[in-house]
């Protein structure tokens, strides 16, 4: 129920956290208000915009995509690729860390309306990669994305098989020595829908037979990196994140 009422807009559990919050809120403008005495300063009700709970958070975050992106950015950097192809991952997570210093062709299902200085744009469902031919990408990467495919989240088609008909598609479009950056979820098989699919690390590994795994990392339930490690290793996770190096002989 509590992630229907988010789905929907309300979050009853951050409501809750939030109501102390308020009363300080509350306390601290009566206080800013009495104390100042600048005119163009003043704390009108009209111009209010309560932000309740950065107080007590960390100074940044370092979750999945955090880390994640760097890995990849990390290692692309190490190559300098001629060119490189990015399908779903974040623009203002890795695209933008790899503009620093190439140009990416960059897909996804949802147009971006605005251009940006040595990104080459491809809004296109990427299922199967139609636009791009057999081996003709040196270097691919594809970051928490894989799990949407075929859920209809992002306006794509229902489609139960479509993470694994992506799958074959990187196989196909990589080139002969090239390289695949490819994280998802992984813990507990399951679909939790619409949001996104869990995988196990086996799952991934058979879908990519046709690629020479290269490393492994992954990001463990606490946050964690574990860098350059064992997939039949790893612990249970109920969520962690995969990060998946391949390669094509």
């Amino acid at each position: 129920m509590v992630r229907l009422a988010r789905a929907v807009g309300f979050d009853p559990v951050r409501f809750a956290h939030a109501l102390p919050s308020i009363l300080a809120f509350y306390m601290q403008f009566r206080r800013y208000r009495h104390e100042n005495t600048n005119r163009h300063f003043q704390a009108a009700l009209g111009d209010v915009y309560p932000i309740l709970h950065e107080a007590n958070e960390s100074a940044g975050s370092t979750g999945h995509y955090f880390h994640q992106d760097l890995w990849a950015a990390r290692k692309i950097f190490e190559r300098r690729p001629l060119s490189h192809l990015d399908v779903g991952s974040r623009i203002d997570g890795l695209i933008s860390h790899l503009l620093v210093f190439m140009s990416v062709t960059a897909v996804d299902i949802r147009p971006m309306r605005q251009k940006v200085s040595g990104l080459n744009f491809v809004c296109d469902d990427a299922t199967y990669l139609g636009t791009f031919g057999d081996n003709s990408a040196e270097s691919i990467s594809s970051l928490h994305a894989a799990e949407h495919f075929g859920l209809g989240r992002y306006g794509d088609q229902i489609d139960a098989n479509a993470c694994f008909r992506f799958m074959d598609a990187l196989q196909r479009v990589l080139a002969p020595g090239g390289r695949l950056y490819f994280s998802v979820p992984i813990g507990r098989e399951r679909v939790e829908f619409n949001a996104h699919r869990v995988f196990s690390a086996d799952t991934i590994l058979r879908h990519f037979e046709r690629l020479g795994l290269v490393s492994f990392s992954f990001i463990g339930d606490d946050g964690e990196t574990v860098l350059n490690a064992c997939p039949a290793d790893i612990p249970a996770a109920d969520v962690g994140c995969g990060l998946f190096e391949f390669t094509k002989a």
